[in-house]
């Protein structure tokens, strides 16, 4: 999360976004949460690695739009004129990772590399600006291009809308290779279905360009259409109402439009070991769903071979969604056997789980090895991690707080500390990085 972490509700479709708009918001306990979540997932057996915030207020964006002057005239110029750009050029919502882009690992490719396929995003402007910079970073992060090739986001025209692995699902067949399922909302040609309420932010037609970029086998790739009922219900991606892993989906009835067709084609890919897990509306609603982020939990398979949830603290203090949590927990004929709650509450209000605050990137050895060092957690780097968030992350954040020139001054002093000591070389536009 970024320092300029703030609630301007400006994701439509997402209820949570909306609801807490304008809210005073706390950037550092934010990072701070998402920090202690990395920790307690590494210490369950599972390498993590961090993508370090984008730069905001993106100065750049501004003067793209005509604001002239320096750095500080133009944001105090954005901040008279145009307030709803400034917000949209502060959102550190590039800190959900689960939108960066799409993975695939080299065991499941035709060239055996692995392909990262970074999203657009063009269906929010202020997630739209993100690509550049998120092509940039996972260049530096993924710099063996022998073993990986990071690919430049689809254009952001109307039939392109990828909103990356927040509507991918890998799951595993018996062979040990990928079948990946790739959840849109609408097809760009209007034809079909589609949600009448909010948009539909992934399309058909992105899916299958983001399946060919990543060099997937056709007969390895299920696409479903996400039902538009649940869209307009505040389902924006499938990680709301769909989580994956191994051989193991946990989905709620209502998810897919055609409920039957996907579960037999993903039956067929994975094979008799495909163990679908089902929540019923009865048991709980989508409303339920939405509100708690049960299925943005993160869904781990742990090296000793049982599975885990990563639950928000929401899900426990749900009478009904802890008693779903209880029933999957409980029954031995699935393979999630624990659940670990977790307090991400910062991210929650503005509409982003467990799930939304991590990118999974399969790797083997070699490839692992290949991943630039500066990158990658470990106990002494979370320790330096955390004391760079208490000593450059303001404690509250309001609205007018944007306008603030220290605020910009005060970002970027903290992203060149982060850039110094990961040591990947420049990052940031303001520090010279050559386009991606």
């Amino acid at each position: 999360m970024g320092p300029t972490h703030n609630y301007a509700g400006l994701s439509e479709g997402n209820l949570a976004s909306g609801l807490h708009a304008k809210r005073v918001s706390r950037p550092r306990a934010a990072a701070l949460q998402g920090l202690a979540k990395m920790e307690a997932v590494a210490a369950l057996g599972l390498p993590q690695g961090f993508l370090p915030p984008h730069e905001r207020p993106a100065v750049w964006a501004l003067r793209e739009a005509g604001f002239a002057g320096d750095d500080e005239a133009v944001v105090a110029a954005v901040a008279r004129d145009n307030p709803l750009l400034l917000a949209r050029c502060c959102s550190a919502s590039a800190m959900w990772t689960a939108n960066a882009a799409t993975v695939a690992p080299g065991a499941d490719t035709l060239d055996a590399r692995m392909h990262l396929v970074v999203a657009n995003l063009r269906s929010m402007p202020h997630r739209r600006i993100e690509a550049n910079q998120t092509l940039r970073t996972l260049r530096a992060v993924f710099h063996d291009a022998d073993r990986c090739s990071v690919h430049a986001a689809l254009p952001c025209d109307g039939a392109f809308g990828d909103e990356g692995a927040a509507n991918h699902t890998r799951l595993i067949a018996a062979d040990g290779t990928g079948v990946h399922l790739f959840v849109f909302g609408a097809r760009a040609d209007g034809s079909g279905a589609h949600p009448t309420r909010h948009p539909a932010r992934q399309t058909l037609e992105a899916s299958m360009r983001v399946a060919n970029d990543l060099q997937l086998p056709p007969q390895r790739c299920v696409f479903a259409q996400q039902s538009p009922a649940v869209i307009d219900a505040g389902v924006f991606h499938n990680d709301v109402i769909a989580v994956g892993s191994g051989s193991v989906l946990l989905f709620h009835a209502e998810a897919f439009l055609d409920r039957a067709g996907t579960l037999q084609a993903l039956r067929n890919g994975v094979g008799a070991a495909f163990c679908p897990i089902e929540v019923h509306g009865d048991e709980l609603t989508v409303a339920e769903a939405v509100s708690t982020y049960l299925f943005n939990s993160q869904l781990i398979a742990l090296p000793d071979g049982p599975m885990l949830l990563v639950c928000p603290s929401e899900v426990r203090e749900h009478a009904r969604a802890s008693a779903v949590v209880d029933r999957i927990v409980g029954d031995t004929a699935n393979p999630i056997a624990g659940v670990m709650y977790l307090d991400v509450r910062e991210s929650m209000r503005n509409g982003g789980g467990p799930a939304c605050l991590r990118l999974r990137v399969p790797l083997d050895a070699a490839a692992q090895a290949s991943v630039h060092p500066g990158f990658l957690l470990t106990p002494e780097r979370a320790s330096w991690l955390r004391a760079w968030i208490e000593r450059h992350y303001p404690d509250e954040l309001r609205a007018e707080d944007l306008a603030d020139p220290s605020l910009l001054r005060r970002s970027r002093d903290a992203l060149e500390a982060l850039t110094d000591w990961i040591g990947a070389g420049p990052l940031y536009p303001f520090q010279g990085a050559s386009p991606a």
